[in-house]
């Protein structure tokens, strides 16, 4: 039978198939547009490229011969090693190829020479972070403190990763075989100044290398939070501002968890552990819910729900400025109007479900607490007449006042009768 020549469109669409990666093997993503429209710059690195998505971006390229010396000072002119670090990465290409989505322009000898100088410049940066003898003389990255805290923020966007699988066995040529959890302490270490808010280290067992897919992860996954307050699976209501909640007589404490994400209700009183809000805290919340939108199961939103509660919350600058009074926001943007802006953006175009929330049980207990009237009038009684000790003194005069003329009356009447 004689064989049917193939259409051109069909010999196209064969060519697109075969360079299609398994959709499973992607752990990296670039930031879907809606997402990133609420606001670009925090999805953008501002000093430095990692990995390819900001590879050529041309206003990135001052910290290319910073990488290059710090590969330097690694090899010290020994070619040998290089050509043997060149050779065993040509054997990661195409799995560290897998781990990104979407077209990627490199060819194979820029894409091995990525993963050399930015992977040990990562390395290097993390060991030269935690021990100050291994730095060199003058610097200039450590003599400028701003540069350390602008790294810290780049190397956590959601776009400027490499796989951490390939950072392992570059690390263990560097350092040696089978010593992840050195590297990992490194990692937390150097990204410890970035927390908005205390976190909790999980001592993880079994292979690192496969249990994260990026630097990213690693941070998210020992700031993961075990939650004290039982949750209620089902549709949340959220709850009302700051201002409003006061006027049911609810007050907020600063909390003394050993988490950021430890809130509790108990009594009418809301306890929100201690958030410090600086000029990178919008850019590393934003980057964790990116990293969430790609995540699946229950456990892999807490910091979406951490974020909705606080868009709950904050509905004005007032509002800011009574958690700050209370020592619940350490604001360092010192403009309160900017704080209630950026953390009701947080949630813009995220999709959240609320059925799973870490909180459903605090907004049970607060919405509870709001519905009875009577805490209501009583909040309002202690606001309008017991708010200072003149106003208590005048409400006990007008009471004292009251019973006299009471008195009076009675015995007015009284001694008519009599």
């Amino acid at each position: 039978m004689p064989q049917i020549p193939q259409d051109h469109v069909c010999i196209k669409i064969g060519q697109k198939l075969d360079r299609l990666l398994p959709s499973y093997e992607c752990c990296i993503f670039r930031v879907h547009d809606e997402l990133r429209q609420v606001n670009e710059k925090a999805y953008e690195p501002n000093i430095i490229a990692i990995g390819p998505y900001h590879h050529c971006n041309e206003n990135l390229k001052m910290m290319e011969d910073h990488k290059l010396r710090y590969l330097s000072h690694h090899l010290r002119g020994n070619i040998e090693k290089l050509n043997r670090y060149v050779l065993a990465l040509r054997e990661l290409e195409q799995d560290t190829r897998r781990c990104y989505a979407g077209t990627l322009a490199l060819d194979k000898d820029e894409w091995v020479e990525m993963l050399l100088v930015d992977g040990c410049f990562i390395i290097e940066l993390v060991h030269k972070f935690k021990d100050r003898h291994f730095r060199e003389d003058k610097d200039p990255i450590f003599e400028m403190d701003w540069v350390v805290k602008t790294l810290q923020r780049d190397l956590l966007l959601f776009e400027n990763q490499l796989p951490f699988s390939f950072l392992c066995e570059l690390f263990d040529m560097i350092e040696g075989p089978n010593n992840h959890p050195l590297f990992v302490s490194w990692v937390l270490n150097f990204f410890q100044d970035l927390l908005p808010g205390k976190g909790r280290v999980n001592n993880k067992i079994g292979d690192l290398k496969t249990l994260y897919k990026h630097l990213l992860e690693v941070v998210y996954d020992n700031w993961r939070p075990s939650f004290s307050e039982e949750r209620c699976d089902g549709d949340v209501k959220f709850i009302h501002c700051v201002t409003e909640l006061r006027e049911a007589g609810i007050k907020f404490e600063k909390g003394n968890g050993s988490n950021l994400f430890n809130i509790k209700f108990k009594e009418g009183v809301l306890q929100i552990p201690l958030l410090t809000i600086t000029d990178t805290t919008e850019s590393f919340l934003r980057n964790l819910i990116a990293y969430e939108q790609c995540c699946e199961g229950p456990n892999s939103h807490f910091v979406s729900d951490y974020a909705v509660f606080l868009d709950c919350l904050i509905n004005s600058p007032n509002d800011v400025r009574v958690l700050c009074r209370n020592g619940i926001i350490d604001n360092w943007l010192g403009d309160e109007e900017e704080v209630s802006s950026m953390l009701n953006k947080l949630t813009k175009s995220v999709l959240w479900s609320g059925t799973y929330s870490h909180y459903n049980g605090v907004f049970e207990k607060i919405n509870v607490h709001y519905g009875k009237r009577k805490n209501r009038w009583i909040a309002k009684l202690r606001r309008n007449y017991l708010s200072s000790p003149w106003a208590i003194i005048s409400v006990l005069a007008a009471i004292s006042l009251l019973v006299m003329t009471f008195l009076q009356t009675f015995y007015t009447v009284k001694g008519a009768y009599v």
